[in-house]
């Protein structure tokens, strides 16, 4: 097998102690010093290298549009003096409700330079959502002191349904017949205190109140300090050494209102004197011919991107040379993060890299979340694998406890939140154990339990699991992850059901255009045509035949699935903004089709049941 192309990755010799039932893991390496603010690095790249890029965009004619780590600097200072002008605070944030631009990270970096936190929140709770409802919450737990958008205008309706009129809105862009202030009147403000109030800002100081996805509830506010982005940016760059050899150059779509894109991948271009270009594609239909178009020009250093955008991406290297040519030329890491890489596409990635580059590319993952700012492990093991998910970094201490059958993964360390913005009484219960490690309510497991250095494998989250009529547990995400990968391209999600049962059943929500291009249907088929035409159903049946194939009882057995016409909700909570599944929710608003999959006639209403065969049949 052809060896890795040369890079610098760090590694880890981990300390294992068993304390009776807990295990106790980090690396026995210390974690290096780190800046006291994430701003020091902005302020280091202005004397540095005060003309290299920073961040570009494409304007509207398509060109790059840059700014230089100087022109930044001076931008942060001149937004910052006019943030604090307004009296903003962390009790009156800034909060930014557009999604990733140059724009943004001005405001962005503007705020922190005065001690500001800012927020992002996803633009789709107020362009996706019909009653605002997480929006609202959000700035009612807020209380900002000012909101910003790119254009203004497009976020009216919601604003004047949830925000106090007397709430400044700034735009980037003029909007006619309505009271905002434009941008560039903060970039004009002359300084005067700023520089004294930036000395002030140390570790302690909260950068950012980054929301969580709200999986199982309304989104908590994470309260993200100085001190937790440096700490993680100086875990990140004692993993991947080689950013002090050569400044990473980034070609990026994920959004700054997530933990991945807004502190990972940002501030690993900050902390190290690189380069972000902002990807304004997206690995769904009709945006991510945009993100080709980005990356036929601009050759990233690493390529960060969640498994979908990595899926897309393989096809696209399999088909066009230019695309090879330029994206091969000097990437020197893949990483992947959000959920797993299914082996299949692994193997077709390291399939045409090989073939055209002669050599293999290091493919790395980890484990993080918003509440760790966010990395906590990462694949520098010595193992290689979709699952594979390594060991904690330098500076991070993980405690693996038993719950419910499983190991539950804790986290300590400078990178660690203190708790959540403003939390009731309710919602701050259990978030630490009594060590003081934040339960995150991921499930893990050894790769080896023979060879616990090894590393870990993620084994799926602990709230989602069931037990069913017989007491057997049901592991809803490896069941779920196996479903996707087998399921792809046609399969979106799914989600288990079977709680106190007797089978386990399934419902899939589906890539309708793949499916609706499988049944040869015309563009605009409804989505009850597409799912009822008989190539579609057949595929759906074989599914079921190859996943019940290994299955080894009745907690791995499918014995029903439908398929839904209708697209998971935003506003009823089971999709996340980043488009992950909430289990629970659509369970809960979904119980009259769950009963329909488990009624005595349930193939007459389109559910699929399985056919057990000979060993299969002992199974239940």
């Amino acid at each position: 097998m052809p060896g890795f192309r040369r890079v610098t990755i760090g590694s880890v010799t981990p300390r294992i102690e068993r304390r009776g039932e807990c295990w106790y893991i980090e690396a026995q390496e210390q974690l290096g010093r780190y800046p006291g603010r994430i701003t020091d690095r902005l302020e280091s790249g202005a004397r540095d290298y005060p003309d290299r890029w920073f961040v570009a965009r494409r304007d509207a004619s398509g060109v790059w549009r840059a700014i230089t780590y100087d022109q930044m600097a001076e931008q942060a200072r001149a937004i910052g003096q006019a943030l604090l002008d307004r009296g903003l605070s962390a009790e009156r944030p800034l909060v930014v409700l557009s999604g990733n631009s140059i724009e943004h990270i001005q405001m962005a970096l503007g705020a922190m330079w005065a001690g500001i936190p800012y927020a992002p929140v996803s633009p789709a709770y107020s362009l996706g959502s019909t009653d605002y409802g997480k929006l609202r919450h959000v700035l009612d737990l807020l209380t900002p002191g000012l909101i910003f958008a790119d254009d203004i205008s497009a976020y009216t309706p919601a604003l004047d349904t949830v925000l106090p009129a007397d709430v400044e809105r700034v735009s980037a862009v003029p909007v006619a017949g309505q009271r905002v202030t434009l941008l560039p009147v903060l970039l004009g403000t002359p300084s005067r205190d700023i520089d004294a109030v930036h000395a002030r800002v140390n570790g302690d100081t909260i950068a950012k109140f980054l929301f969580t996805s709200g999986s199982t509830n309304l989104p908590k506010a994470v309260p993200t300090t100085h001190r937790m982005l440096c700490a993680n940016q100086q875990m990140l760059l004692e993993t991947f050494p080689e950013f002090r050899g050569e400044p990473p150059v980034l070609v990026d779509w994920l959004p700054w209102n997530h933990t991945f894109g807004g502190s990972h991948n940002v501030g690993i271009a900050l902390y190290n004197g690189g380069t972000l270009y902002i990807d304004d594609g997206k690995p769904v239909a009709g945006k991510f011919d945009e993100t080709l178009r980005n990356l036929r020009e601009v050759a990233p250093t690493i390529y960060f991107n969640v498994p979908k955008g990595w899926e897309e991406l393989v096809v696209a290297l399999e088909a066009d040379a230019a695309l090879r040519e330029r994206f091969f030329s000097r990437v020197k890491v893949y990483f992947f993060a959000g959920a797993g890489l299914s082996q299949a596409a692994w193997a077709r990635l390291e399939k045409v890299t090989q073939e055209h580059c002669g050599e293999r590319i290091r493919i790395m993952t980890g484990l993080g979340m918003t509440e760790t700012a966010p990395s906590c492990l990462f694949t520098t093991g010595p193992v290689s694998g979709a699952g594979y998910i390594g060991l904690p970094a330098p500076g991070c201490q993980a405690k693996l406890v038993p719950v419910d059958g499983k190991l539950e993964v804790r986290f300590r360390g400078p990178h660690v939140m203190q708790g959540y913005w403003r939390a009731t009484a309710g919602a701050a219960t259990n978030v630490f154990d009594e060590e003081g490690y934040y339960r995150t309510g991921d499930a893990v497991r050894f790769v080896d339990p023979e060879q616990p250095g090894l590393g870990l494998v993620f084994d799926g989250r602990i709230a989602e699991d069931f037990k069913l009529a017989s007491g057997t547990f049901v592991s809803v995400g490896p069941m779920r992850a196996r479903i996707v990968t087998e399921g792809a391209p046609y399969v979106q999600d799914a989600v288990i059901a079977g709680m106190n049962r007797d089978e386990v059943g399934v419902m899939i929500f589906p890539q309708l255009d793949a499916c609706r291009m499988l049944a040869a249907l015309p563009p605009g088929t409804g989505a009850q045509a597409v799912l009822s035409a008989p190539a579609v159903r057949a595929f759906f049946e074989g599914l079921v035949a190859r996943l019940n194939e290994t299955a080894t009882g009745s907690a791995t057995f499918i014995a029903r699935l439908c398929v839904l016409a209708v697209p998971p909700s935003l506003d009823l909570g089971e999709v996340t903004d980043k488009g992950s599944i909430n289990q629970r929710a659509v369970l809960q608003h979904r119980v009259e089709i769950v009963e329909a999959l488990y009624a005595a006639g349930a193939s007459d209403m389109g559910v699929i049941r399985a056919q057990r065969q000979s060993r299969k049949d002992q199974l239940k």
